[in-house]
C-alpha cells in the first residue's frame, strides 16, 4: 500500500511537472557539410554528415529530406502553381518553364548511409523519401552521410545566381535539409513558394569557391587569418588559396537553417550594437553606397529599441547581405536587394531583421503559422520604424499601423479574403496570403492591445518571446500566454479572427434624451462580437468612455492611461444591440465615437460617430 502511494504521489508530481512547464520534446540535428563549387558552371559537389537525435516518443522508421533546388524547373510544383494563379508573383511568373539546362537548379543525391549502412529512398519533386536501415528508438539518435552534387538555379525566388542587381550567389535552402518532425508527425510539405520548418541544431559548414569572392550570411567565420578579405585586418585583400580557391569554415549553433552569399565585388563593413549583436553589412561597391553606410548607424538604434521592446536577440551576430530578390529572412542573417531608396532599405533590414524575433528564434511553423512569424514581424517592423523615423519628425498617428487595416478592408471589399488558418501554399489568391499573413496577422497584435491595452498587450509579446524563444511555439501557446498576463479569456478572439472571415462591424443605432440623461443604442452589425469602448466628448472638452466586455472575457480591460473609464454590464456576444445611459443631457454632449483609437478592425467607420448627418436623426425626448 505504501508502494502504490508513492508510485501515486510520483506520477502525480511528475504529471504537474510535465504540465506546468511550456515545454515539449524536439528533434535535433547537426550538420557537419563541406560543398566545392565551380563558380564556371555554377554547380557544386558536397559531403554532408547529420547527426539526428531523437527526442520524440515515437520509433521512426524514415525521414524525410528537402531538396528545395528541384523546385526551380519546368513542369515542377512550383512552376504549374506559379502558372496557374490569377495573380502569380512577377517574381516567378512562368519563368521557370523556360529555364534550360544551365539555368534549372536541382540536388542529386549520389549516396545515402545511416551508421555506414546503404539506404534506399527516391525522389518526389523537392522531398527526399528515405527508408531507414534499422528502426531509430525514441532517445536515440543516427548518423546520416550523403554525398551529393547541385546546380544553382537563376535567380528567380529567394535562391539563386545572378540576380537583378548583379550578385552572383544567393545561397539560401541550398542544401538536402532534413525535414521536421514534431507532435504533429512529420511536416515534408513540397516547396511551392513559401514558407519552411526545421529542427534547430549546429552547423559546421566548409565552402571552397574561387578566392576573389567573399561571403557573407549566417554563422561565425572560423579561420578569417586564412581568408583575408578584411576578415583579419581592415582593408585586405583575399590570401591565397589551393587551386585558386579558399575554403571559407563557419559555425552556427542553435539555429534551424544556414543561408550565405557570394560575390566578388562586396563591400564588408561591421558595427557594434551596444549590448549585442555585431552587424555585419555585405553590398555591393559600386552602387548607393552611401545609404549602406548611413544603414549601419540605423540598424545600431534600431536593435537598441528592438532589444529592449521585443526581448533580447540571443545570438552575438547578425548579417544584412545584398542579394536575392527581395528581403528573405534566415538565421542570424538576411538577403535584401540593395537599389533602393533610404528609408526603404532601412525598411526591408528593419522587417527581416525582426523576423529573428519571431521565426527564426521562436520557430513557429510557417506553414500553418504564417500570420505568427509574418503578421508579428510586420506589427512589430512599423512600430520600429515609427521610433526610427515619425517620433524624431514629432508624427503623431492614432494607429501606427493604419495601413494594415486599409489593405485588410480592401481584401474584405474585394471578396478574395480567406481564413488565416489556411496552409500557407493553398490560397486560391497571392493577395489573400500576403495581405492576411501580413497585414491581418499585424492587425492580430494590435487589436489585442485594443481589448487588453497596449501596454499590457506589450509586456505579453515580450513574455511570449522569453517563454518560448528555441520551442516551436503555436497558437495555443501564444493565446496562453497572453491569458496568463492579463488574466482574460482570449480562445473567442482567435477563434473568429483567425479561423474565419466574419468581420467586425458597431454602430450607433439611436440616440434619445430622458429627462437628465441620454440613452445610446448601441448595435452589432457585423457577426465578430468585440469589446466596445464609447468614448464621449462633453460641451466642456472633458471625455468619459463607457466600456462594455464581452461575457466570454470573463473579465475587464484595464486602460492604458488616466483617462474617466466607466465600466459597464457585460455585452453577450449573441445580443444585436446595447443600449448605455449616460447620466447627462444630450444637451451637454459634443460628440460620440466607438473606438476612436481605431484599434479596433470595424470595416464601416461611418456609423461609429455621433453627430453624423448622414446616419442620425434626433429622436423625441421620452417622457
Amino acid at each position: 500500500m505504501k508502494q502504490v502511494s508513492i508510485y501515486i504521489a510520483f506520477f502525480c508530481l511528475s504529471s504537474i511537472a510535465i504540465y506546468a512547464q511550456p515545454d515539449r520534446w524536439q528533434q535535433r540535428v547537426e550538420y557537419d557539410m563541406f560543398i566545392d563549387f565551380d563558380v564556371n558552371t555554377n554547380q557544386f559537389t558536397g559531403e554532408q554528415t547529420l547527426k539526428y537525435f531523437n527526442n520524440s516518443p515515437d520509433t521512426l522508421d524514415k525521414v524525410f529530406y528537402h531538396l528545395y533546388f528541384n523546385a526551380f524547373q519546368p513542369g515542377s510544383m512550383m512552376d504549374v502553381r506559379s502558372r496557374l494563379l490569377p495573380d502569380p508573383s512577377p517574381k516567378i511568373g512562368d519563368k521557370i518553364l523556360y529555364y534550360d539546362d544551365t539555368e534549372i537548379g536541382y540536388h542529386n543525391v549520389n549516396s545515402l548511409t545511416q551508421d555506414g549502412e546503404t539506404l534506399s529512398y527516391h525522389v518526389e519533386g523537392t522531398i527526399l523519401e528515405v527508408d531507414l536501415a534499422k528502426p531509430l528508438m525514441p532517445g536515440t539518435s543516427t548518423v546520416f552521410e550523403m554525398k551529393f552534387d547541385s546546380q544553382v538555379p537563376l535567380q528567380t525566388r529567394r535562391s539563386g545566381r545572378d540576380n537583378a542587381e548583379g550578385i552572383r550567389y544567393s545561397m539560401s535552402q541550398w542544401f538536402p535539409k532534413l525535414a521536421e518532425y514534431d507532435y504533429e508527425g512529420w511536416h515534408a510539405h513540397p516547396y511551392i513558394a513559401r514558407e519552411f520548418y526545421a529542427p534547430w541544431g549546429d552547423y559546421d559548414v566548409k565552402i571552397a569557391i574561387d578566392r576573389t569572392y567573399m561571403i557573407g550570411g549566417s554563422g561565425y567565420l572560423q579561420n578569417p587569418n586564412e581568408i583575408g578579405h578584411g576578415y583579419d585586418k581592415p582593408g585586405s585583400g583575399p590570401k591565397k588559396g589551393k587551386n585558386g580557391k579558399l575554403t571559407w569554415h563557419f559555425k552556427a549553433d542553435n539555429v534551424h537553417d544556414f543561408m550565405w552569399a557570394a560575390d566578388p565585388d562586396y563591400a564588408h563593413d561591421i558595427v557594434q550594437v551596444p549590448g549585442g549583436p555585431e552587424l555585419h553589412f555585405f553590398y555591393q561597391t559600386d552602387t548607393l553606397v552611401q545609404n549602406w553606410k548611413d544603414l549601419q548607424p540605423t540598424m545600431v538604434k534600431a536593435y537598441q529599441y528592438m532589444n529592449e521592446t521585443f526581448g533580447k536577440y540571443p545570438y552575438g551576430q547578425y548579417a544584412f547581405v545584398q542579394g536575392g530578390d527581395g528581403g528573405m529572412e534566415y538565421p542570424m542573417a538576411t538577403l535584401i536587394t540593395g537599389h533602393r531608396s533610404f528609408r526603404s532599405l532601412v525598411g526591408v533590414s528593419v522587417h527581416e531583421g525582426l523576423h529573428s524575433w519571431y521565426q527564426m528564434v521562436l520557430g513557429t511553423n510557417e506553414s500553418y503559422y504564417a500570420w505568427m512569424d509574418e503578421g508579428y514581424t510586420s506589427w512589430a517592423t512599423r512600430l520600429t520604424m515609427h521610433h526610427l523615423f515619425d517620433e524624431e519628425d514629432g508624427a503623431k498617428y492614432i494607429n501606427p499601423i493604419i495601413g494594415s487595416y486599409r489593405g485588410y478592408y480592401s481584401l474584405v471589399n474585394s471578396g478574395l479574403e480567406e481564413p488565416l488558418s489556411t496552409h500557407s501554399d493553398h490560397f486560391a489568391t497571392n493577395r489573400a496570403y500576403g495581405t492576411g499573413s501580413y497585414g491581418k496577422g499585424a492587425m492580430s497584435v494590435h487589436q489585442l492591445g485594443y481589448i487588453l491595452g497596449q501596454d499590457l498587450m506589450k509586456k505579453g509579446m515580450r513574455r511570449y518571446f522569453n517563454t518560448w524563444k528555441f520551442k516551436h511555439p503555436n497558437k495555443t501557446d501564444f493565446i496562453r500566454v497572453m491569458e496568463k498576463e492579463s488574466g482574460l479569456e482570449l480562445n473567442w478572439y482567435y477563434d473568429y479572427w483567425i479561423n474565419t472571415t466574419h468581420t467586425i462591424d458597431y454602430g450607433i443605432a439611436e440616440v434619445s434624451e430622458s429627462g437628465t440623461s441620454t440613452e445610446v443604442t448601441l448595435e452589432r452589425v457585423g457577426m465578430m462580437p468585440m469589446p466596445i469602448e464609447l468614448v464621449v466628448t462633453y460641451t466642456d472638452d472633458s471625455q468619459e468612455t463607457f466600456y462594455t466586455a464581452l461575457g466570454i472575457m470573463r473579465g475587464e480591460k484595464q486602460p492604458d492611461n488616466d483617462t474617466r473609464w466607466t465600466v459597464l454590464s457585460d455585452w453577450p456576444w449573441v445580443n444585436p444591440e446595447y443600449t448605455i445611459v449616460i447620466p447627462r443631457p444630450l444637451s451637454e454632449i459634443k460628440s460620440m465615437e466607438i473606438d476612436p483609437s481605431q484599434a479596433m478592425a470595424d470595416v464601416d467607420r461611418g456609423n461609429n460617430v455621433y453627430p453624423n448627418s448622414n446616419k442620425f436623426e434626433l429622436v423625441g425626448k421620452k417622457k
